[in-house]
């Protein structure tokens, strides 16, 4: 069974990942999201890569960042065995990049390993301030305990319990002064493919 993602606009992410993580994996990386979308110059098939080993060792945003040569020689080896799966019907270009201090968080185990951090959170549907009542959209403050499919998000003194399952996105916040550091825009080795 085919595993269609609406942030892939109809490839098949299963396919995708069996050809795209082994080539990854060869360069010291490991993929920690991928969008295939159109953008103004065409469509855009984008991976976010980081060091291999990230994700289960838990590393830092500043620890896990990989730089430009390695997307390069990723988007190098990744481009010719793309165009042999033939997953996808039409021209696009390829960028391979790291996430960046402000990743998005796509999975229980990233509000895990990233918790104590600063995010932002757009919710599926409006939710009821505490102190308020107004409805909010989005929420930011500091991610706090998962536990029973939910994030604790904590905003000054108060925290409120957010499911995972009404959370339409999430990304980490970059503070100034926070003791992390902004690193570049890593590797966007692009390189336009064609069908034949």
């Amino acid at each position: 069974m085919s595993t269609l993602d609406p942030t892939l606009n109809g490839i098949d992410r299963d396919a995708l990942m069996r050809v795209t993580e082994p080539i990854v994996r060869a360069h010291g990386g490991e993929v920690v999201d991928v969008e295939f979308r159109r953008e103004p110059p065409g469509w855009i098939l984008r991976l976010y890569v980081e060091k291999h080993g990230a994700t289960e060792k838990q590393l830092s945003v500043r620890d896990a960042a990989v730089d430009l040569s390695l997307c390069a020689g990723i988007s190098r080896d990744l481009s010719p065995a793309l165009d042999v799966a033939d997953l996808i019907p039409h021209a696009y270009h390829l960028e391979v990049s790291s996430p960046g201090v402000e990743r998005r968080l796509r999975s229980e185990g990233d509000f895990i390993r990233f918790a104590g951090q600063k995010a932002k959170f757009r919710l599926r549907d409006p939710a009821p301030s505490p102190e308020s009542g107004a409805r909010e959209r989005v929420v930011v403050g500091t991610i706090g305990a998962v536990a029973n499919s939910a994030v604790v998000v904590v905003d000054g003194q108060r925290a409120r319990e957010i499911p995972l399952s009404s959370i339409e996105s999430a990304r980490l916040v970059f503070e100034f002064g926070s003791g992390g550091r902004r690193t570049q825009s890593v590797g966007r080795g692009s390189q336009q493919q064609r069908k034949h």
